[in-house]
């Protein structure tokens, strides 16, 4: 069976075609798979029966993932689902919600989706990192977890903003895969997202990046860089090269110069591992005047026994970049109490099932 959430718009003016179906029925079909929340094929009342039957007799359906488990925040802003698809895989999602600005009517609604199940990057402060690796997801699994989240969004008058490649996994170990969801999300005859509404991170696929500056994209990137020094990297992620450091700074300027975006470099903030004053000194000459933008995320609670720094040694480590002409941030997390926030995706929410 072929899910038709796979097949872009272009492919599919000539499967309906190869139909013996005019050629505007794409449109319709299109239109229905990814504004009219269908289930499954007999929802397609928007075009004829006669091509759903063809669609049907061809090998083709939609909807390949099932709601096993949803948890929500106490402020309901973050919701963490774990998805169910038709092998029997399991992996989370996440939707996180910010209050709208005054210009705005709606929140803004970003989707934080998973692209393996489980991780092979093995990052010992990552749930997912610990977990091993199972297998890629398929691109219409990808973008099956966001018309899952656009689909209770619509019922409340509200829509997927923005998306992050954030979730379980490393995108660009499956560079394939995701490149096709990102197309499919971003076609105006499809999904329709903006692509300059979605960031795709890496724990530091150095040929991905390359490969990604060429894709014509409007994307934004975040490198997971955690370290100054490729000792220190090596012991938070254990698939860091001999000079890892070096190797993302420069790969971050190959981006930038072919796309002109900014590229941002995301730190896990550690208690006692990467979080002194020294360290960020070390941060602030390594990075200084490469025109990135640094994202400092205090350590989420994991399985792993790290901690989080206390709140003034973040703010600490934030001036001491400032002070070296850094700019940075400390990201605003959201859904850390119901282990939704960065780092923390697992499917362990399985075992609340089954306990």
């Amino acid at each position: 069976m072929i899910d038709l959430y796979r097949i872009l718009p272009e492919e599919m003016d000539d499967l309906v075609i190869e139909l013996g179906h005019p050629r505007y029925r794409a449109e319709q079909l299109l239109r229905a798979l990814y504004h009219e929340s269908p289930r499954k094929m007999s929802d397609l009342h928007q075009i004829p029966s006669s091509l759903r039957d063809a669609l049907v007799t061809a090998g083709y359906t939609i909807g390949s993932e099932n709601e096993v488990y949803r948890v929500v925040s106490e402020d309901g802003h973050t919701t963490k689902l774990l998805l169910k698809f038709d092998d029997q895989t399991l992996i989370e999602t996440v939707l996180m919600q910010y209050s709208p600005s005054q210009d705005k009517s709606h929140p803004r609604s970003t989707v934080c989706v998973s692209t393996q199940v489980g991780c092979p990057m093995g990052c010992v402060f990552c749930a997912t990192g610990q977990m091993g690796f199972e297998k890629n997801l398929k691109a219409e699994e990808i973008v099956s977890q966001v018309l899952h989240f656009a689909r209770i969004l619509r019922q409340r008058g509200e829509h997927v903003t923005n998306l992050v490649f954030m979730g379980m996994g490393e995108p660009l170990a499956n560079y394939d895969e995701m490149i096709r969801a990102v197309r499919l999300l971003t076609h105006p005859r499809a999904f329709g997202l903006g692509q300059r509404s979605i960031t795709i991170s890496t724990v530091g696929v150095i040929s991905g990046i390359d490969r990604l500056a060429d894709e014509d994209l409007q994307v934004k990137l975040a490198i997971s860089l955690h370290a100054p020094n490729d000792e220190l990297r090596k012991k938070l992620v254990p698939t860091a090269g001999p000079h890892s450091v070096e190797d993302l700074i420069m790969a971050a300027k190959r981006y930038f110069k072919k796309t002109g975006r900014r590229v941002t470099f995301e730190y896990a903030l550690i208690d006692g591992i990467n979080d002194s004053t020294k360290v960020a000194s070390e941060l602030a000459h390594v990075l200084r005047g490469n025109g990135a933008h640094v994202n400092l995320i205090p350590m989420n609670p994991t399985a792993g026994g790290f901690q989080r720094p206390a709140r003034k040694k973040v703010l600490a480590f934030q001036q001491v970049l400032r002070n070296g002409d850094v700019n940075c941030t400390v990201r605003v997390e959201k859904g850390v109490e119901i282990s939704a926030a960065c780092g923390q995706l697992r499917t362990d929410m399985i075992e609340k099932i089954n306990g």
